[in-house]
This record gives C-alpha cells, sequence and structure tokens, in this order.
C-alpha cells in the first residue's frame, strides 16, 4: 500500500476556499512545495509563473529574502502579545508609517486579520460614531454595483457578487447598491469621466432622500476586483467625496486589493487628490507573508470614541490583532517601497507589460474592453463556453503560468519584481492558455 501523496492528504483533510470540493475529482490540486521570486514550484518541480499574486498578495517575490531576515530577527525577541492594555515596536512604527504615507490626514490604526475584517471594522466603526453623535437612525450603507467587500455577514451588506451573496441572503442585512461608474458602460461619445459623473449623480439623487439613514459610502477605489477587474476614472472619488461630505456620510475607501501600489500610486485614492474617512488595507501590506488587515481612521472619528465611558469606546476585538511577526513583515514591505523606489519602477514594469499584452491580444478577435491600471491588466473574452475560466486556468498551468480568470475576465495582477523574460513567459503561457480555452467542444 502507498503511503499517500500531498494531494490526497489535502483532499482527505482540507476543504479549500472558493471551491465546489467534486470539481477536484477532474482537476486535480496544485501541491506547490517551494516558491521562489515570482515563481511556483510544484511537487514534480514544474515551475509556475504566479501571474495574480497569490490571490493579489505577493507584491515582492515569494520567499523574499528581505522580509525573510526580518521575520527571523522578530521571531527571535516577540511573537505576539495581546494589544488590549499592552503594545510593541513593530505596531507602533507601522502605524506611525502609514499615518504618513496618508500626510496624517489618517491615522490610529485599528488592526485586524483578514480584509472581510477590516470591512467589518470599517461599517461598525462609521455606525457607532454616528450613534456617539446622538444620531444613531444614521445605520444603513451604500456600495456600487458588483463591488465585493468580503463574505464574512456584515460585509455581505455591501457586496454585490450573487454567488457569495445569495445564499446568506436570509442572514444579512442588505444595503443599497448604487450604479458602478465602469467605464465600460460608456454611450456613444462618451468617455469614462462623463460615466463616473453619471454615476455620481445617481449616488446623489439616493443621498438626497436617505442620506439621514446613511452612515457611509464604501467603494473599492479605481478598479472594482472580484467583479471582473472593473475600471473606471478618478473623477468618481472626487464627486463622491464631495457629496459624503454634503450630506454627511461617511466615504469608506476598500484599499485592500488596489492599495500598496498596485494601481500606480501607494494609496488609489491618491489619483484622485482624495481621502476618506476610512481606508482599509490588507493583502499586500505584508508582502503576502502573513494575515494582516488594518484600518486607518480619520482624528474626527477617533475623537468621537474617546470618553469616560465604555460604551462610547469601540469594543470590538481579534486575538492577533497587531501580531508583531505580521507587523514586522509590513514594515519590511515599506522599507522595500522605499529603499527600491518601487512606485517609480512600477511605472516602467507597467509599461511592459501592458505593451505585451496589447501587442498579443489587442487584435484577438475574442478580446474585448483590454484595460489597465497601473499594475493591473484584464480583458473579457467573448465565448459561449460556461467552463472558459475553469479550462483556461487548467490550460495555464500546462503553459507554466498561474492564471485564475473571474468568469470570462482574463487579469494579469503579478508582482512586482517580474523582468522581461517574465513578462514574455507571462504572456506567451496567457495566449497559449486562451488558444486552448476557446477550442470548440468536441462532438
Amino acid at each position: 500500500m502507498h503511503a499517500p501523496s500531498l494531494l490526497e492528504r489535502s483532499l482527505r483533510s482540507v476543504w479549500h476556499p472558493c471551491t465546489q470540493m467534486k470539481q477536484h475529482e477532474a482537476l486535480p490540486l496544485v501541491p506547490i512545495v517551494r516558491g521562489e521570486g515570482p515563481w511556483l514550484i510544484d511537487a514534480d518541480g514544474r515551475r509556475l509563473l504566479d501571474g495574480i499574486s497569490s490571490w493579489w498578495v505577493n507584491l515582492f517575490g515569494h520567499c523574499n529574502p528581505r522580509i525573510n531576515a526580518a521575520l527571523r530577527a522578530q521571531l527571535e525577541t516577540l511573537e505576539h502579545v495581546m494589544l488590549a492594555g499592552f503594545t510593541h515596536e513593530p505596531v507602533v512604527e507601522l502605524s506611525e508609517r502609514l499615518a504618513a504615507l496618508t500626510g496624517h490626514r489618517l491615522g490610529h490604526a485599528f488592526y485586524a486579520s483578514d480584509g472581510a475584517s477590516a470591512t467589518e471594522i470599517a461599517l461598525k466603526m462609521s455606525a457607532h460614531y454616528w450613534r456617539n453623535l446622538g444620531l444613531a437612525e444614521k445605520s444603513r450603507f451604500v456600495s456600487l454595483a458588483g463591488s465585493y467587500h468580503g463574505e464574512t455577514v456584515g460585509a455581505l451588506a455591501v457586496t454585490d457578487v450573487a454567488i457569495f451573496r445569495d445564499a446568506y441572503a436570509p442572514l444579512v442585512r442588505a444595503g443599497t447598491t448604487v450604479p458602478t461608474p465602469d467605464a465600460r458602460l460608456a454611450l456613444p461619445g462618451e468617455s469614462a469621466a462623463d460615466v463616473a459623473r453619471r454615476a455620481a449623480a445617481a449616488l446623489e439623487a439616493h443621498l438626497v432622500e436617505h442620506h439621514a439613514q446613511t452612515a457611509a459610502l464604501i467603494v473599492e477605489p479605481l478598479v472594482q476586483g472580484a467583479s471582473g477587474m472593473v475600471m473606471y476614472d478618478p473623477e468618481y472619488l472626487r464627486l463622491a467625496r464631495a457629496l459624503c461630505d454634503r450630506y454627511r456620510v461617511h466615504l469608506i475607501a476598500d484599499e485592500i486589493a488596489v492599495g500598496c501600489g498596485r494601481t500606480g500610486s501607494f494609496f488609489a485614492c491618491e489619483q484622485a487628490g482624495i481621502w476618506p474617512d476610512f481606508l482599509c488595507l490588507s493583502k499586500g501590506i505584508s508582502g503576502g507573508y502573513l494575515p494582516l488587515s488594518l484600518v486607518l481612521a480619520a482624528d474626527t472619528v477617533y475623537a468621537a470614541f474617546y470618553d469616560d465611558s465604555a460604551t462610547r469606546a469601540f469594543l470590538h476585538s481579534h486575538s492577533y490583532t497587531g501580531n508583531p511577526l505580521a507587523c514586522r513583515a509590513a514594515l519590511a514591505t515599506l522599507d522595500i517601497f522605499e529603499q527600491d523606489d518601487v512606485l517609480a519602477a512600477n511605472r516602467v514594469l507597467a509599461r511592459q507589460l501592458g505593451d505585451a499584452v496589447h501587442a498579443r491580444f489587442g487584435a484577438h478577435p475574442a478580446v474585448r474592453q483590454l484595460r489597465q491600471r497601473g499594475m493591473i491588466l484584464a480583458f473579457d473574452v467573448a465565448t459561449e463556453r460556461p467552463d472558459f475560466a475553469r479550462n483556461f486556468f487548467r490550460a495555464g498551468l500546462d503553459h507554466g503560468v498561474l492564471l485564475r480568470p473571474i468568469g470570462n475576465t482574463v487579469y494579469f495582477m503579478p508582482p512586482y519584481i517580474l523582468d522581461a523574460a517574465h513578462v514574455a513567459h507571462l504572456v506567451d503561457g496567457a495566449a497559449a492558455a486562451l488558444a486552448e480555452a476557446l477550442e470548440p467542444v468536441p462532438g
């Protein structure tokens, strides 16, 4: 009797996320044993270029020597201490540096472990803020059509992706959705900014009627990820900020996927020249190493909770809040941004990647709406095949690339360390995968 493989052991004992497990009868799991820069290496020695940064988290490659060294040093001093009643150097320094990156417009970071928890924190903080001001009726939330802010029950209230939300509808206190500024919705003669203005007008119509009950508007700035890399003009953020100010509604920026340089600036909101009342970060902030999320809040928000009464405090907690190891990984990530002038380097890499993708796919007969925002590129594929995404993913693995389409949207969201050979390999693999995924169904 043979010893069970890693794949067999996983199927027997692990319930994998975002997966219909029965599909793994036909599409085997990929057992990864090592990471090396932009590469993942499986149990058979196959090398896969990680074209989606392992669910958008890995910024500077797997097993990055500088982040590794920082974590080794931290392991020798402090692995964890609860943050209630205690503090430590990594969480203080990280909070200081993030506040400084906002020009001290936001500060007092509140920590958790995952993106959905950061969403929950921001929503709860907003509603509790209004309650502390004597406006408890301001407890409703507004989000964009197609929005995704996480899959916990509170986050599902502002998530508009049916496959994640519908099964749990009886558990969810649903919010309101307003039209998305998706640039693909442009009418003949319209620009992306025109679409943004139309969407903002719809937001204003809602706030005129419902601002007295509305605590906050939550948005994914510039790119709505899980609904298919929906991209929109910064004009929407400028108008939304002004409307939130006018109608006394908080603006929550969910930068979990789009922050940390992914859209071209460290914070996506910078491209609109605005700052939210709450800014959520996760994914790339720890370089893809350890679970970490946080919410940066405006000083006016913090002040509304500062009181002798415990009932006015923000009594939200996680056991691993502000974990020293995760914070140290985040500090090492910020060091790399500073020392390597990553944002400038990314502008060059984004052009190289964009040129390569446009050259290969720009005239492809099945490709629609090729688009880019910083280090995110995407296009839609015209196909009736219901199994397109699965077939593309499988074919990509066969050609040495990890790319995982969202429905009929193929996207590239790689680490920031690619060279010309990596770009060529990624685009070649995507082209081969697209060709195979579009092949006619046999018979």
